[in-house]
């Protein structure tokens, strides 16, 4: 155990919203774990999270909170176009962050936060949540022990049938977004995807994008959203689709929506096809109980079988298996490889769409 493993972290959050408030609530559960300051513009929602959290520092602006030199640990919780600046800052001070997906609006940005946290030894963690649901690691367990084979086709989704973020925020801008429900929403389906398939390497997608409601100011969520307040441009996509190819000869559909008319709601899921027997996770308004079914033969006989699930943890685990992280003796291993590796692929879809063709990941 290292003497890192023993002091106390003390962590300062970047953000004030659902992401900003999840992260230090979460840090607030694990022991030997303090948050002792916060950043963010929004006066009201920094001084009730300040007392509600019993945060003694808070701050206007990142970089007087990155100034301190008491911080360890740095959470990323801002719009897209942040995370590289805060991160690479915060690394370059010596602290270990945890940043909220996507790693980087662009492939770019990912990989500079990448060699950050190389050049600095620390901590790099992209926020994937969703693969710490109860459901994706009972079915993590399913295909390394085999079950299913070799699993060489898979489909991925997240489709909404209202549910533009903003009309006229950053989520709609590709310059501070980087993309629309792509990058928002289908890099947790595809992260879900690529855990469950052992990391395959992407070699090639072949992707298109849609507008066909955002511009027309149809899809956004429902009145109360704050996010709808700040404007009315849509720069973005409202429905992707990709078509990707990996080393190994398996493929991945992949699919990602904030409006589509369709039957979804707001829902996610993942299906594998496998050599050996093939599995489906089917999550409706984010639901986890009866999500997960499997299919095998035995003794020649089609078989269905519906494992029961816990919850999952979500950010708690995220958070936990961070710190863990920080607190062990090989910081090497964790300098956010994974975050860049789904960066470069939702870039490639990106220039996939926008040029009519397919898109190979080792010539772009």
């Amino acid at each position: 155990m290292t003497e890192q493993a023993i002091q106390p972290l003390r962590v300062g959050v970047v953000g004030l919203g659902f992401a900003g408030t999840t992260h230090t609530r979460a840090y607030q559960q694990v022991p030997g774990v303090e948050v002792i300051g916060l950043a963010g513009l929004e006066a009201d929602r920094l001084a009730q999270m300040g007392e509600e959290f019993s945060i003694p520092h808070l701050y206007a602006q990142w970089e007087d909170l990155l100034a301190r030199d008491d911080l360890d640990v740095v959470s990323v919780c801002t719009p897209n176009f942040l995370h590289a600046p805060i991160a690479i800052a915060a690394l370059q001070g010596g602290r270990h962050v945890l940043c909220e997906k996507p790693l980087a609006r662009t492939a770019a940005d990912a990989e500079a936060m990448v060699e950050a946290a190389k050049a600095a030894g620390r901590v790099l963690h992209t926020a994937f949540n969703h693969r710490a649901r109860g459901d994706v690691a009972t079915l993590k367990g399913f295909v390394d022990a085999g079950l299913l084979g070799r699993v060489y086709y898979a489909k991925a989704y997240w489709m909404r049938r209202n549910g533009i973020p903003g009309l006229g925020s950053w989520f709609t801008s590709k310059e501070l977004a980087g993309g629309g429900p792509l990058i928002d929403l289908g890099v947790h389906a595809l992260d879900q995807a690529l855990y469950l398939m052992g990391e395959p390497e992407i070699t090639t997608v072949s992707a298109t994008t849609y507008a066909e409601y955002g511009p027309r100011g149809r899809g956004m969520r429902r009145v109360g959203n704050p996010k709808m307040q700040t404007g009315s441009g849509y720069e973005v996509e409202d429905l992707a689709t990709a078509y990707m190819r990996t080393a190994d000869g398996a493929t991945l559909l992949l699919e990602a929506s904030w409006m589509v008319q369709g039957s979804y709601d707001d829902d996610f899921g993942v299906t594998l096809y496998g050599s050996e027997g093939g599995a489906e996770i089917d999550v409706r308004r984010y639901g986890w109980e009866d999500t997960l079914r499997v299919f095998t033969d035995q003794a020649g006989v089609p078989v269905e079988t519906r494992p029961a699930s816990v919850r999952g943890r979500g950010h708690q685990a995220v958070v936990e298996q961070f710190v863990d992280a920080v607190r062990s003796d090989d910081w090497s291993a964790h300098t956010g490889q994974e975050g860049l590796n789904r960066a470069r692929i939702v870039e490639a879809c990106y220039a996939s769409a926008q040029k009519g063709r397919e898109v190979s990941l080792a010539a772009e």
